[in-house]
């Protein structure tokens, strides 16, 4: 509200002055602080990560109420995802935005299994990734198999190491 200030200055042979002013208090509209973007990696068997996060009012006036478009606590998937928070009081709203990062760091387990080439009359054969694999599995999914020999001739007659590869 306003209210009226008086202010008195006496000088030393006591003569004195006054002036009246009014003072008016105001509030301010939130301001939002919430942490810098978040960068997080993906959870333990999950494709995401649960992402706790919080913005506060850093004006200090009391019954500041903040909301968020994605809660916090949320599954986030692997990838950024903006988060809006919102924030207001009895003066105003303040909207401010930041980013939740989910990066996908953990590799694939690749499991393979021994296969047989069977070469046909002209002496040759070859297999696929799809043939060696054997359950190969990621929380976020397989791109690709990849093997690092598929055909194979009368030369290559008996065992041989192959990889597959998971990404």
């Amino acid at each position: 509200g306003t209210t009226v200030v008086t202010y008195v200055a006496t000088d030393g042979s006591g003569n004195d002055a006054s002036a009246s002013f009014n003072v008016e208090v105001v509030g301010i509209a939130p301001v939002i602080v919430v942490p810098a973007n978040i960068t997080v990696n993906t959870d333990a068997n999950e494709c995401g990560a649960i992402v706790p996060f919080a913005a506060r009012d850093a004006t200090g006036i009391p019954n500041s109420v903040i909301t968020y478009d994605i809660q916090p606590d949320s599954l986030f998937e692997v990838g950024t995802t903006t988060i809006t928070a919102t924030a207001t009081n009895a003066v105003g709203t303040s909207i401010l935005t930041f980013d939740v990062t989910v990066v996908d760091n953990v590799n694939p387990i690749a499991i393979a299994q021994n296969v047989v080439v069977q070469l046909d009359a002209s002496g040759n054969g070859s297999t696929t990734a799809a043939l060696v694999d054997n359950g190969s599995n990621d929380a976020c999914g397989i791109a690709s198999l990849a093997l690092s020999k598929t055909a194979f001739t009368c030369e290559n007659i008996g065992e041989h190491t192959v990889t597959l590869t998971v990404t």
